[in-house]
């Protein structure tokens, strides 16, 4: 296989989360992107080496921090003995739906369970007799909540829960489906019920969230730091954890007393950095592992660092890009329309125009990284085929990269 031939293939991932709506793994997705690139002659083979490549050159198992990675599994992959190459310690081989139980392999499953690896069923929607040999093999079982019936749904379950497995409920989009799974006895959920809000009329933004987007537009406005530090005053709790994080940073070993120095030494492109954060961390499920904050804040890096490889020095830009990833998830927090979110905030055209009406280099990268989220291969490389100066190598390079920097924000 040539290395043209594996830069075709993204990489994209899913959030895993646990019971306490904490992040608990990835679901890592390997898409083979030669129908719109150069062909690879086997799929395979191409697709297994770079999963094996994405744990050592792209440093995945080092974003992944202490978050396994579940990945796809089909029956040819199965049996490829790429698939041993893996860090077993650090992955979930999630056998697809289309994997027929055959005698070969159950005796494969069997071989990969005794050499350390956890097993995952995929997509499961009933139990049909045939995959009960398979079903006792694996550890965690992946239910489609999307095609069940409320009754369904809990009937499956009441077979499911004798068996001693882990219950992981998948395409959960709705804060009712959490509800509902929660309450069925899941441990784990997968989907993005958080990402996709029901719009509330007339919904008022809390207090310090308000108050921090006003900073942020002082701040976009290139406001004096005299106006800043005006801003800054009202607000106590912000000074504090200002004055905090910016002696935590470091100044030479000189405390910082005054809101003036602390903007001084912290730079305004920090304080616009963790302002940004701290709306999310000021919203529901405030917590610094909250999953919006990790996307958000993964969504945004990433779009930061394809912004850089697409205009190398063009420091501004990447600002852009951070600030347009960052804020294309505040309609998720404040149940407001992105247009009411970024009206008061000042922000120049081309942020505006990416966020509210998806244009120009900003709204391609922004779908670039909602693509890879998703998973959806068309969706990523329609935009991708928007930015020539991106490839698909790149992308991954700059996955892993967000995910190692979100990880650290979650681990603070």
């Amino acid at each position: 296989m040539s290395e043209n031939a594996a830069e075709q293939l993204f990489l994209g991932r899913q959030p895993i989360l646990d019971r306490d709506q904490k992040l608990f793994a990835y679901e890592l997705l390997f898409r083979d992107g030669s129908r719109n690139f150069a062909e690879v002659g086997c799929g395979v083979q191409a697709t297994a080496t770079v999963i094996a490549n994405a744990f050592t050159e792209l440093g995945v198992e080092a974003a992944l921090g202490n978050c396994r990675g579940f990945i796809n599994v089909d029956e040819a992959f199965l049996f490829s003995d790429m698939l041993e190459l893996l860090p077993r310690h650090a992955v979930v081989l999630e056998i697809l739906e289309t994997v027929p139980p055959t005698p070969a392999v159950i005796e494969r499953c069997i071989a990969l369970k005794a050499a350390g690896f956890t097993l995952a069923l995929d997509d499961v929607i009933q139990l049909a007799p045939e995959y009960a040999e398979l079903l006792a093999l694996v550890e965690i079982v992946k239910v489609d909540i999307q095609p069940l019936s409320r009754v369904q749904l809990m009937q499956l379950v009441m077979k499911l829960k004798p068996m001693g497995k882990i219950l992981l409920a998948e395409k959960v989009d709705s804060r009712e489906q959490m509800e509902q799974c929660l309450k069925l006895g899941f441990t784990l959920f997968q989907g993005y019920y958080f990402a996709k809000p029901t719009i509330i009329s007339g919904k008022k933004v809390d207090h310090s969230q308000m108050s921090l987007m006003k900073l942020m537009g002082l701040l976009l406005g290139d406001a004096d730091t005299s106006e800043l530090e005006a801003a800054l005053k009202t607000e106590p709790g912000l000074t504090i954890n200002l004055l905090r994080m910016t002696n935590s940073v470091g100044s030479g070993g000189e405390k910082i007393t005054s809101l003036g120095h602390a903007i001084t030494v912290l730079g305004r492109r920090q304080l616009q950095r963790w302002l940004q954060l701290l709306v999310f961390a000021a919203g529901p499920q405030s917590s610094a592992c909250n999953p919006l904050l990790l996307l958000a804040a993964t969504r945004g890096r990433l779009m930061e660092v394809m912004a850089g490889e697409l205009r190398p020095g063009d420091i501004a830009f990447a600002d852009q890009a951070f600030m347009a990833g960052i804020m294309s998830l505040m309609p998720a927090l404040v149940n407001l329309p992105i247009a009411d979110v970024v009206a008061p905030l000042g922000l120049t055209a081309s942020v505006r125009d990416a966020l509210c009406a998806g244009s120009g280099p900003l709204g391609s990268l922004l779908r670039v990284a909602e693509g890879s989220e998703s998973g959806e291969l068309a969706t990523l490389a329609e935009a991708l085929a928007e930015l020539p100066g991106l490839s698909p190598k790149a992308l991954n390079k700059a996955q892993t990269q967000a995910l190692q920097w979100a990880n650290c924000i979650g681990q603070g």
